[in-house]
């Protein structure tokens, strides 16, 4: 039942108080807050005092909190910390408001170039402690909350980790709106609102297998985002005439916004995040009524559809459909948004669009930015091919994240030719003028080696258009002719069926994008030399390395402030929190007793909370006397979290063969899991169940006790990793080398002083180029070895080591688990060759010197002098992988945009 009428004054509201002997403010834990109706109609028995704009000190915050708790509407029997958190959030939301509306009229005034990030995935974390971190009034807000009686981290861990990514291509987004706004650039991000998320994950207590729900992240709202008035119009299906799309389907994109604030500056930008709906007068009341439900539910339907979940599956053609409808989705609201603002801003010369607009491209997922940009531009804007070719190829550029190429995003041409019949027509003459400019770029060279380059470089891939399918006809008619006229016997043709068409998004966005960019060196290396190779030599000018980044805010002051505490009284300063450099003033005093002391007192209380958070959340209780050894990411076989669980069998094979006294002169472990397997990626969920079951086993073992542990910690999260992280003394980043993009988790578990065991994969190579050779654990074949490696194992030449052998067959054996459990899983890891066999990802051929690597860990650990040098290092050699440096060459090396602070 609702009503317009306000709750009555109650004599047990929420109302602070002063102490008589004091100015602190007391109040009763437990008690109701007047209610205010939604409607915003305030009657005179319960109207709230006049909020305070922006208080900056704790006593004033403490009055808009109080206020604040007014506009909740929360009408229980008491008033607890979910209700703070609440008014906490909408307090810390004035705060930024001010900021917020200032950003945008700025920009808006002084019309500067703009760039707009494009991603499917936001991993943000939680906003508050984030929000008044930046605004610089943790203190205040600390010791405001203190005043009313409550806590601020209590407050903070109330707030649900937003749905809006799986790993690290939306963390690192995350990071680059945080530096974005810190260095007064220019710039919004664009996403999808899911409603479900990706999925929450659990653990089985009795199978110990992953299981998924819907994320309930929007359960009880969120106070981050305004939803805007603003919408477009997103239509899919239809049909084409003489370039005239008629639509078979439209939504409306509906904007919510969220504000990012940048570190101690005025600047506070946009995520922009859209959401489906259809408009009331769009809703086909009559066939409603007619009965006729599924014509008038179809644009609800497809609404409530496209943005309920990250990632859906995509094993069917209705899934494949789906997911493709949430890109295009994407693409045309933020690019229709856009062009609305070039507009707003009183640019009326289409010419000048390049100069005010740049459009990132986070990976394959936004491609379809680039055709419908050409759309929008011709259909309305009444703008030719040519001139909007140039436009759109001056506008858009492709980060690309993935060297592997069943990674590279490829759709079926028919599925694309019915859901936008417009973009194929698009992307066909794109497609088409692209190979006449390949043809005139090599005159010269052999005809079948230009049909070999054009066919892998072309964005059609087993396609001809009706003339190239007119001569294979009648080629094909010819020579059966020929064949009849020659007397041979007419011979039945073997039915072969033709692979379909597929659309290759990364070859239109390399055509597309005026600028290519890997995210680290030995991967943008390997972009330019191997998995674009023939787009490099055509076009050597758009290719560039810009090597990921992670926000010290975050990641480091912020997730780690005992830390961060250690680092401004060493170093004298906290400017080092934008100014990473200043770190390295950590280099020279990496030997000081003094500095070494109170490190270890930070590590320690990071993992004394740590510990606590693995009780809570598995069960298990763990030694803060052991090292806290942590692999936490998505789950993938080439991430190869097979190896690591593997080599912790080998660790207790070895154990339980020792006497007692040789087990005593073990280095105790802690091994920490965390991550999600995609939910249809069998293998991946295979994994986690083999992490489990060894848990199992290690962790009730009286022989081993405190001296090894496994724990899988579930629903990985980011804030999950700002408790992990800053605990951890060895990080694990062990993928084959060769398939990992960057990372970005282990530039935070440098930032935190982690000592990294790994390949010379990703960003690896660059953190241990930092620190130093002997400060980084190393093994594994390289990256120009894979290849080979893979070829000895084709030719059954490959020898695998005997401890991993013997693994296999501890495996095998029934120890963990149940009989033949993991039989499909180690089968990956046998035989030679063929889809899903002969160890794709070298797990065997690594092993050995996995394993040796790992004894240089526990006799390096047994010194805790010189691990402590080498952890102090490893935060003084950390300043390159700030975001703010990344973000500063885009800005300045693709989007050419230039900071603009608000006064």
């Amino acid at each position: 039942m609702t009503s317009a009428v306000a709750m009555p004054v109650s004599a047990t509201a929420f109302s602070p108080r002063r102490a008589a002997s004091s100015a602190a403010r007391v109040v009763r834990r437990g008690v109701i807050a007047s209610a205010v109706p939604r409607d915003g109609h305030v009657h005179k028995a319960t109207a709230a005092p006049v909020a305070p704009l922006a208080p900056k000190s704790a006593e004033a915050i403490a009055d808009n909190i109080s206020y604040q708790t007014s506009k909740t509407g929360v009408m229980p029997l008491s008033f607890e910390t979910p209700d703070m958190y609440r008014a906490t959030a909408e307090s810390v939301r004035e705060q930024l408001f001010e900021n917020w509306n200032a950003t945008y009229k700025h920009f808006h005034e002084q019309n500067p170039k703009q760039a707009y990030y494009i991603s499917m995935e936001y991993l943000q974390g939680r906003a508050l402690t984030n929000a008044i971190g930046n605004l610089g009034l943790t203190g205040e807000y600390s010791d405001a909350l203190r005043t009313l009686g409550y806590n601020l981290e209590d407050c903070a861990s109330v707030e649900r980790n937003a749905g809006l990514g799986n790993g690290g291509l939306g963390r690192l987004a995350a990071c680059f709106l945080d530096s974005i706004a810190t260095l007064d650039l220019p710039a919004w991000g664009y996403g999808l609102r899911y409603k479900y998320g990706l999925f929450k994950q659990s653990i089985n207590a009795t199978t110990g297998e992953q299981e998924e729900s819907a994320d309930d992240w929007l359960e009880v709202g969120n106070p981050w985002e305004m939803k805007r008035e603003t919408a477009h119009k997103i239509s899919f299906y239809g049909s084409v005439v003489d370039g005239v799309w008629t639509p078979g389907q439209t939504i409306n994109a509906v904007a919510y916004d969220s504000p990012i604030p940048g570190y101690k500056t005025k600047n506070c930008i946009s995520l922009r995040l859209w959401d489906a709906e259809v408009a009331p007068k769009d809703f086909n009341l009559a066939a409603f009524n007619d009965g006729d439900y599924a014509t008038s539910m179809a644009e609800t339907n497809l609404a409530q559809t496209l943005c309920a979940v990250l990632y859906p599956g995509d094993g069917t053609r209705e899934g494949k459909c789906l997911r493709l409808s949430q890109q295009y989705m994407l693409c045309s609201a933020s690019v229709q948004d856009i062009l609305a603002r070039f507009k707003e801003r009183g640019n009326a010369d289409w010419a000048e669009l390049p100069a005010k607009v740049a459009i990132q491209m986070n990976d394959t997922h936004p491609t379809l930015a680039a055709p419908e940009l050409m759309r929008l531009l011709m259909d309305y804007e009444g703008m030719d091919w040519d001139k909007a070719w140039a436009i759109t190829s001056k506008v858009v550029a492709y980060t690309n994240h993935t060297v592997m190429p069943e990674a590279l995003e490829k759709w079926p041409l028919e599925l694309l030719e019915e859901l936008l019949p417009r973009h194929v027509e698009i992307i066909k003459r794109i497609d088409e003028e692209f190979i006449a400019s390949v043809k005139k770029a090599y005159p010269t060279m052999a005809a079948a080696e230009l049909d070999a380059k054009i066919n892998t470089m072309r964005i059609l891939e087993n396609y001809m258009d009706p003339v190239e399918a007119a001569a294979a006809a009648a080629a094909a008619a010819a020579a059966a002719a020929a064949a009849t006229a020659a007397g041979a016997a007419p011979v039945a043709a073997e039915v072969v069926s033709a692979p379909a068409p597929m659309v290759r998004m990364a070859n239109l966005c390399c055509i597309a994008g005026h600028a290519i960019n890997g995210v680290a060196a030995i991967h943008s290396e390997i972009v330019r030399t191997f998995t674009f190779k023939d787009f490099a030599e055509l076009f050597p000018e758009k290719f560039q390395n810009k090597t990921n980044g992670v926000t010290p805010r975050r990641w480091l002051m912020f997730a780690n402030p005992q830390l961060s505490g250690v680092i401004t009284e060493a170093i004298g300063t906290d400017e080092w929190v934008t100014d990473t450099a200043l770190l390295e003033k950590l280099g020279p005093m990496a030997k000081d007793p003094a500095l070494h002391k109170k490190w270890i007192a930070a590590k320690q209380e990071r993992k004394k909370l740590c510990a606590d958070l693995i009780l809570s959340s598995t069960g298990v209780k763990v030694s803060t006397d052991a090292m806290f050894d942590i692999q936490i990411k998505r789950i993938h076989e080439y991430k190869r979290q097979l190896l690591n669980i593997m080599g912790i069998i080998h660790r207790y094979n070895e154990m339980k063969a020792m006497t007692a006294e040789e087990r005593a002169l073990v280095t105790p472990r802690v091994c920490v899991f965390g991550g999600k397997a995609y939910a249809t990626y069998l293998q991946a969920k295979r994994i986690v169940r083999l992490v489990t079951a060894v848990g199992d086993v290690i962790n009730n073992d009286p022989e081993i006790g405190d001296l090894l542990k496994v724990v899988f910690v579930p629903d990985y999260n980011v804030s999950l990793a700002e408790t992990l992280i800053p605990a951890s003394e060895l990080s694990q980043h062990i993928s084959t080398a060769g398939t990992e993009a960057s990372g970005t988790s282990n530039m935070k578990f440098q930032m935190n002083g982690c000592l990294i065991i790994g390949t010379l994969d990703g960003a690896n190579v660059e953190i241990r180029e930092c620190v130093g050779d002997e400060n980084f654990f190393l093994f594994g074949i390289e990256e120009p070895e894979v290849e080979p490696a893979r070829a000895e194992r084709a030719a059954g030449k490959f020898v695998p080591d005997v401890r991993f052998t013997a693994v296999m067959d501890t495996i095998k054996s029934g120890m963990f688990g149940r009989e033949g459990e993991f039989d499909e899983l180690l089968a990956s890891l046998e035989g030679n060759e063929g889809f899903g066999r002969g160890d794709y990802f070298l797990v065997a051929k690594d092993f050995g010197s996995y394993i040796e690597c790992q004894a240089k860990v526990d006799a390096a650990y047994k010194d805790q002098v010189a691990w402590t040098e080498s952890s102090i290092i490893s935060t003084a050699f950390s300043g390159k992988f700030n975001s703010d440096r990344t973000i500063d060459q885009y800005a300045t090396q693709i989007w050419d945009i230039k900071p603009l602070p608000v006064p």
